[in-house]
């Protein structure tokens, strides 16, 4: 029996839907060299992360073994699987692999972050190999909505690992390569060890549709447009960016760009010739001097979020662009989970507009990039794995999708976040568990879950904030009464009086009975003050408020 074992560890990705980041390792146990697929982010929301502006994965247990870390390997260029690279490019420092076009994407942020782009390096597709460490990695081209997806082949002494990445079964992507069935059953060939599989539409029962089926529907609804037609998708998704624009043209529209991250994946997309040609654009300076009804938007924001060209179209105006009643607005997208509170938003702020909104209630004007559960079964039967490892979905699919593989009498190993797999091992088995958890990037810091600081904002936002000032003389004696400032509170409570004089009020009574030790300890004193304006607050408008206490003692 060999003492070297494979190993699989997830450290975001597996068990929600988002933050994709796994590990492999092979070598004797503790010492394995490792390689990393993926590094991206998940992003915030109001209601549980306030203020925060991305949310990483905890790469703690990678970057202690960083000496071990012989590469980091990206499957596209999505921000779930390639927007940490640069953020944690200082504390990995492992050279970054990818194709054309997602390295494109991965050195704009590399410079950003002052970064050196070169860091990362281009590889051709399938068959081209790159070795690293024990590992030799190949790019395999797959469908999905996003330019130069792959899966990995990853060969090990163990045996051969495939890593599907995001993927489809897609034979007319329009943009990006085809399914191959016949690269993947020749890939298949030697034997299978592992497949490491998406999961996110394995509750879809139905076979997936192609991007080839969207034009059509979309250049039926522009001709029933009587002003504007604003359309608005993913920016990633370069395909339907270009369905749509080509849809727009050939209704007579002129088309404008509007949004950053959108100009930014059709530069990326023209510039790696992934695509040949696009439609002509014009800037919304001109936009403005079109008649409505030959008037093309293709705008970011299709997940609701604030700052993007579909918020603010709907809250007023951007670029100078309004919008008015006898506009039509699509959405040519699916609503991620979580989100649906922000896209209401803006349809209801359209709606008050007059303007028209579609979305995809009736299944037309969007496709999934993810494969449905046929296409799953489809995948499993051309690859035959001894053992399907499921990844990229909620725990709800992971568990679905190991059923899925039972079906078809394949062993399937249900890995969550922090769950490390020794696929080496007969039956297959988990070695360890690893701590895991997320990181929040917070305007210019990085600070992990734990740290306190979105713990503490949640907090003051349900209960409010209450800061209590005193100063006490050299002898422990109060210098006049206690004050206090009041936020995200009522101003008055069930005595009809201003919350805050209440407040001063007890903890004034409260001062004048205090004996001396309490009086000469901060402690004891700042603890006894926030016991009387919580409870005070509780009785006078029922909230327990944060409260901050300030001693100021002369000396």
């Amino acid at each position: 029996m060999s003492s070297e074992r494979l190993i699989y560890l997830p450290l975001g990705g597996a068990g929600e839907i988002g933050m994709n980041a796994y590990v492999y390792g092979y070598g004797k146990p503790g010492q394995e060299r490792l390689i990393l697929v993926d590094l991206g982010v998940t992003f915030p929301d109001m209601d549980t992360t306030p203020g925060v502006d991305l949310i990483l994965p905890d790469i703690s247990w990678l970057a202690e073994r960083r000496d071990r870390l012989d590469a980091i390997f990206v499957t596209h260029a999505h921000e779930d699987h390639v927007g940490a690279v640069a953020h944690f490019y200082d504390r990995l420092g492992a050279p970054i692999f990818a194709r054309a076009f997602t390295a494109n994407i991965a050195r704009r942020k590399m410079e950003e972050h002052g970064h050196p782009p070169r860091a990362v390096e281009t590889v051709s597709p399938w068959p081209e190999m790159t070795q690293a460490g024990p590992f030799s990695v190949g790019f395999v081209p797959i469908s999905h909505s996003i330019p130069e997806s792959s899966g990995l082949v990853i060969d090990t002494p163990a045996g051969r690992v495939v890593h599907s990445g995001d993927f489809k079964i897609d034979m007319t992507p329009l943009v990006g390569e085809p399914f191959d069935r016949d690269l993947w059953a020749e890939i298949a060939k030697p034997g299978v060890r592992a497949l490491v599989c998406d999961s996110t539409n394995v509750m879809s029962l139905h076979q997936g549709r192609s991007e080839a089926t969207v034009g059509p529907e979309i250049e039926r609804l522009i001709g029933t447009a009587k002003g504007v037609f604003v359309a608005t998708t993913f920016a990633s998704n370069v395909a339907r960016v270009l369905t749509l624009a080509e849809a727009g043209e050939r209704a007579g529209r002129s088309v404008c760009l509007l949004g950053r991250a959108m100009r930014r994946m059709i530069e990326a997309a023209v510039e790696t010739g992934v695509l040949k040609s696009f439609p002509p654009v014009i800037s919304p300076e001109e936009a403005r001097d079109v008649p409505r009804e030959n008037l093309m938007l293709i705008v970011t924001g299709s997940q609701g979020e604030r700052r993007a060209a579909s918020a603010q179209l709907a809250n007023g105006k951007y670029q100078g662009i309004t919008l008015t009643e006898g506009d039509m607005f699509l959405f040519s997208s699916k609503t991620i989970p979580g989100n649906e509170r922000g896209v209401l938003r803006i349809v209801n702020a359209l709606s008050e507009k007059g303007v028209d909104v579609i979305d995809d209630g009736s299944g037309l004007y969007h496709v999934s990039g993810h494969a449905n559960r046929p296409d799953l079964e489809e995948m499993h039967e051309i690859l035959r794995p001894d053992i399907l490892v499921p990844m990229h979905g909620e725990h709800r699919h992971l568990r679905e999708h190991v059923k899925l593989a039972g079906q078809r009498r394949i062993r399937g190993v249900l890995a969550v976040n922090g769950t490390m797999v020794d696929l080496s091992a007969e039956p297959p088995q988990v070695a360890e568990y690893v701590e895991t958890g997320r990181t929040y990037l917070d305007g210019t810091v990085k600070y992990g879950a734990l740290d306190g600081v979105v713990r503490d904002r949640i907090r003051m936002a349900l209960n409010g904030h209450v800061m209590v000032n005193i100063i006490l003389d050299e002898e422990d004696e109060p210098l006049g009464e206690p004050w206090c400032e009041a936020r995200g509170l009522a101003e008055t409570g069930l005595s009809r009086a201003p919350l805050v004089d209440v407040l001063e009020e007890d903890l004034n009574q409260f001062l004048g009975r205090a004996d001396d030790k309490t009086l000469a300890d901060d402690d004891k004193l700042e603890d006894a003050m926030r016991r009387i304006v919580r409870q005070t607050a509780q009785n006078e408008i029922g909230k327990k408020p944060e409260v901050t206490v300030v001693i100021s003692r002369l000396s």
